[in-house]
């Protein structure tokens, strides 16, 4: 499996991105006591950071927003995952509990403000890629699509010409770069093995965030990982596997 960025960098050359492979994982479905203090913790230290400041000003989401004007998203309706994650936090909304690894690396996320998602890699196909919309692309929205009804269930629901995408050799693994993930290929408590990405348009340290995530995925769901880095000066890498 190879990670492929170089249809963008040209265009985005600060992009940079950490990818981490687990396997042997045991996904617990509640969040764990300890991983609650620290998600407490991590929370409570980014609201004395960045307590009463615009969320622009927040190191790491300008350059997001910033990027998404780039391939033509404007609307305030889409932003980068991270950007949630520090808006909820700021307004003293809780982080949703999902599961032990989503919940870790959302803390890794929220605290180190970095986009990440991650993939079950036995639904994940082929290579992966950062790359612009083609036609045909497909992607299965969550919650039923842009237009649909609150409560919708998982429906078909393109990307846009245009958009910065995630995916693998068969389908669009997540919409608007960082927006949103397709339902197919979500980390649930049957998955064992995952591919996680860890993205960076310059501000940050990465290294630091990827020690992080590796040490609370190892803490909390046991396995083993394998970290590769890429970027627009080495936008073509193989996978490690662990």
């Amino acid at each position: 499996m190879r990670i492929d960025l170089s249809e963008i960098a040209t265009t985005f050359p600060a992009f940079r991105v950490g990818v981490v492979v687990a396997e042997g994982m045991t996904i617990r479905d509640e969040r764990p006591a300890d991983l609650e203090r620290l998600i407490a913790d991590r929370q409570a230290d980014l609201r004395t950071r960045f307590g009463g400041r615009e969320l622009a000003e927040v190191p790491g989401i300008l350059p997001w927003r910033l990027a998404y004007k780039v391939f033509g998203i404007k609307s305030t309706r889409y932003r980068c995952s991270v950007e949630r994650l520090v808006k909820n936090t700021l307004a003293e909304r809780p982080l949703p509990a999902i599961n032990g690894y989503v919940d870790a690396y959302n803390a890794v996320s929220l605290s180190r403000v970095f986009p990440i998602g991650a993939d079950d890699l036995d639904r994940v196909e082929g290579d992966v890629f950062f790359r612009f919309s083609r036609d045909g692309d497909s992607f299965v929205d969550m919650s039923g699509g842009e237009d649909a009804a609150e409560g919708a269930g998982p429906a078909e629901d393109p990307p846009k010409p245009g958009e910065v995408v995630y995916t693998d050799a068969a389908k669009v693994l997540c919409r608007r770069w960082n927006w949103r993930q397709d339902a197919r290929s979500l980390v649930s408590p049957t998955t064992t093995r995952a591919i996680l990405t860890v993205q960076s348009l310059g501000i940050g340290d990465l290294d630091a965030a990827l020690a992080d995530l590796t040490a609370l995925i190892e803490r909390f769901c046991g396995g083993r990982t394998a970290v590769t880095l890429a970027g627009a000066d080495d936008p073509v890498r193989e996978v490690a596997m662990p």
